[in-house]
């Protein structure tokens, strides 16, 4: 039981037991002048304790348009991010995690939720995810992940002052169509035929079918096919298979990187070598993969998560250019396709899966 000088809590007064007259006295008998004097040193600090029992802690909203399954590592490296920060969930920061399963019409009911919630920064990851956030609210951080210029997606009103209440990463993803067609032309010089697989309903479709089709040298046709369900996905293989496609270049999305396997199911089927951006294509058994390093970009959302609870405002945080990228090459699949991979393609590689 607490004596006479020890801090009380509130729930801790009814059991009190003081010294009074060098004997113990139940509360009960204790008279006004006695409990007035003994609970003096202690009672202004029962609104204090109560108030910080009562303070709740700040909630980190994550809007992604992929799924939970698909992202897990990512939002592994998220999490270290905001830790090294210093939050941790649980314990300084609680989360809101909401996930559109590839399907991006969700996307802005699920930010006006995140919204109603007042959470203290919304974290969004893809294009649908951060439009759809930054349409939900002007008022609240936003701290984003986006493969195209932010600023021509209207996120930001620039790179290096952001204004506004939001920032993020932006690794440009949609221009990296021109180096993966590069890697497929090194691999398979004869290639006149190249499918591109695509999300039609994905806010940068436009810049990836742009960026590859301008790459593709003289010779070399572009045989654009779209998918945005499971059922186009097979019709689109279909597609390539009749017109004999040499090889595939899967365009960035989170659809399709949640349907990686049926899509790499498919493409060994068929033997169309692919590439894609997303190292788990590789490791689901896809051909090669080139992109940018997302272990680096989740990391840095889980910083700039952190800084923003720290008081930092997003106006004031510059948008981070991705810089770091990885290329994958499963040799496995490499074999199974009986292509022989060159070795200064191999030595290039950052990994091989063999």
């Amino acid at each position: 039981m607490p004596h006479c000088g020890e801090t009380l809590l509130p729930h801790q007064s009814v059991m009190l037991w003081p010294l009074v007259g060098g004997r113990r006295m139940q509360f009960a008998q204790l008279k006004r002048r006695e409990l007035i004097t003994l609970l003096g040193g202690t009672a202004a600090t029962w609104p204090l304790a109560a108030r910080g029992q009562q303070q709740a802690m700040p909630v980190v909203g994550y809007l992604d348009a992929g799924s939970p399954g698909a992202t897990a590592a990512r939002v592994a490296v998220f999490r270290q991010g905001l830790a090294e920060a210093g939050y941790v969930e649980g314990q300084n920061v609680a989360p809101a995690y909401l996930w559109a399963e590839g399907q991006y019409d969700r996307l802005p009911q699920m930010a006006a939720e995140l919204v109603r919630r007042e959470v203290a920064v919304i974290v969004a990851s893809t294009i649908p995810a951060a439009v759809s956030a930054k349409a939900a609210t002007a008022t609240i951080p936003i701290v984003f992940y986006v493969a195209e210029d932010p600023v021509k997606l209207g996120l930001v009103a620039g790179l290096s002052r952001p204004g506004g209440n939001a920032t993020g990463v932006n690794n440009f993803a949609a221009e990296l169509g021109a180096k993966q067609l590069g890697l497929l032309r090194e691999l398979l010089p004869t290639a006149a035929r190249i499918g591109l697989l695509v999300n039609p309903t994905n806010a940068n479709v436009e810049g990836v079918m742009k960026d590859v089709t301008a790459a593709a040298p003289a010779g070399v046709q572009i045989d654009v096919v779209r998918a945005s369900t499971s059922r186009e996905i097979e019709a689109a293989f279909a597609r390539l298979v009749r017109n004999r496609a040499d090889a595939l270049v899967v365009g960035g999305d989170a659809f399709l990187n949640n349907r990686r396997l049926q899509v790499t199911t498919l493409a060994t089927r068929y033997a169309i070598p692919t590439v894609s951006n997303l190292r788990e294509f590789a490791e689901a058994g896809g051909l090669m993969t080139y992109g940018t390093s997302l272990t680096e970009v989740y990391r840095q959302l889980g910083a700039y998560a952190g800084r923003i609870l720290k008081g930092n405002k997003p106006a004031d945080l510059p948008v981070v250019q991705s810089t770091k990228f990885e290329f994958v090459i499963n040799l496995i699949t490499a074999n199974a396709l009986g292509l022989d991979v060159p070795p200064p393609l191999l030595a290039r590689a950052d990994e091989v899966i063999e």
